[in-house]
């Protein structure tokens, strides 16, 4: 039986972060499936590493996780129009069939930014004490949120100010091997092992600039993917 559409779900994990993806596609012949994708996932910097200090200040609780440095959460937004395509005929019950698949698209970073817990000192009728405020980076803020030893208490969360959003456009590309358990089966099973690009129109403030630190407009990542649905008439 040649079914006639195709409908899958991504789960990918790649070398910047992770995704999970809709397929849609209208099977052509036996070597060829046109597809449509919808994928949202997360983009992160190589140079991320979570800390935590590990005190205690009374009234404030323990101190929380952070990553130093980092100034937007990233959030990518994917389209894209691809082609699967198997280098054998119709493959045995059972049997796995090889073959690629590509494909382009738009591409949008979304940017939220990435509020940290900081430290400050105030002066009330009973004294000094310590109070947290919840801050995302500024110039004015930039001693007490690049204070790696001080001034930081954790990080307040991805759901702080929420609304407070801005984004990048660009486009998108992946090439892959893909790996088919009964390619022409009712069930989609398979996996894909391949390589996939970012490119936007300027470069995404993942991490604070400095003088050692910069960002860049563009990411390159090699990527594992687990694809599973079904194949119908109609």
């Amino acid at each position: 039986i040649l079914y006639k559409q195709e409908k899958a779900l991504d789960l990918r994990i790649h070398t910047n972060g992770y995704a999970v993806a809709f397929n849609w596609g209208k099977i052509q012949n036996y070597y060829t499936t046109k597809y449509y994708q919808l994928e949202l996932g997360f983009l992160k910097d190589t140079r991320e590493r979570r800390q935590n200090k590990n005190f205690n200040f009374v009234g404030l609780g323990s101190s929380s996780n952070f990553v130093y440095g980092k100034q937007n959460h990233v959030i990518a937004l994917r389209g894209g129009m691809g082609f699967k395509k198997y280098l054998s005929e119709k493959t045995k019950r059972r049997g796995v069939a090889v073959g690629y698949t590509w494909e382009v698209g738009p591409s949008i970073a979304l940017l939220k930014p990435y509020y940290l817990d900081l430290v400050y000192l105030v002066e009330n009728q009973g004294g000094n004490q310590f109070e947290l405020r919840s801050e995302k980076y500024s110039e004015e803020n930039a001693d007490k949120f690049l204070d790696r030893t001080g001034d930081i208490y954790g990080s307040s969360g991805f759901f702080e100010e929420f609304g407070d959003w801005d984004f990048i456009p660009g486009v998108q590309g992946k090439i892959a091997l893909h790996l088919s358990s009964g390619a022409f089966d009712k069930k989609v099973r398979a996996v894909e092992i391949g390589a996939m690009g970012d490119l936007f129109v300027k470069r995404v403030p993942i991490m604070i600039e400095t003088e050692e630190v910069s960002n860049k407009p563009f990411f390159i990542n090699v990527y594992m993917n687990i694809h599973f649905g079904f194949r119908s008439n109609s």
